[in-house]
């Protein structure tokens, strides 16, 4: 981890004497090590970069790791700073990282999951390649309003994933994409009214999950 955080300094270094129009975010590693995690944290901290940034959270550890180590930062976490967890994640993996003061995210889950058949809507994922959905005249989401829910049903990109078309890919991430975009705005949207916590209770219960404890 030095041979990270002297990277981190000389990149610093370089962005100060070249900076542009543009911000440069610090990031924590440390695996799955709270007490590295936490050396890092303070570390970046200290050299005053526009944004932190968590790293390695999104390269296939379990779920209740990921967890462990938001947690375990959070407090931590400069309050003057955007915090950035880099490659997370589906809606639950934002709604919790918002619970635990992250504020950015950047993940091809909407996109590539979509390719693949997955379409996130509001209350879940529908699985368009199931034959239940080969002769359904409703779209994938009654509560989108997305181009693909107004205009097309699942029957049809049922019919465009089965034939290989590749308008099925683009009409499926279109919906995903709107989700993750609407889940954001409204995250947004129940902190600016002070009802963010009445918002998670509603996001999981859309989904008929078990909202997790923080």
């Amino acid at each position: 981890m030095d041979l990270t955080h002297r990277w981190a300094s000389r990149c610093k270094e370089y962005f100060n004497k070249n900076k542009k129009e543009h911000l440069l975010f610090g990031i924590v590693q440390g695996g799955m090590h709270l007490e590295l995690r936490e050396e890092s944290l303070n570390f970046i901290s200290k050299q005053d970069f526009d944004g932190i940034a968590l790293g390695g959270l999104s390269v296939g550890e379990p779920k209740e790791e990921k967890t462990k180590i938001l947690k375990h930062l959070a407090p931590l976490l400069p309050e003057d700073k955007p915090h950035y967890v880099m490659g997370v994640g589906t809606p639950e993996e934002l709604v919790e990282g918002v619970r635990y003061g992250i504020d950015m995210f950047d993940c091809v889950i909407p996109t590539r999951n979509a390719r693949n058949g997955f379409i996130y809507t509001s209350t879940g994922i529908v699985k368009i390649r199931n034959s239940e959905h080969k002769k359904s005249t409703k779209p994938i989401d009654e509560n989108c309003d997305c181009y693909t829910c107004k205009n097309f049903s699942r029957a049809y990109l049922h019919h465009l994933d089965k034939a290989n078309e590749i308008l099925a890919s683009t009409l499926m991430s279109i919906c995903s994409l709107h989700t993750f975009n609407k889940l954001m705005q409204d995250m947004r949207s129940s902190l600016e009214e002070n009802k963010f916590e009445e918002f998670v209770d509603s996001f999981y219960d859309m989904r008929d999950l078990k909202k997790p404890k923080l």
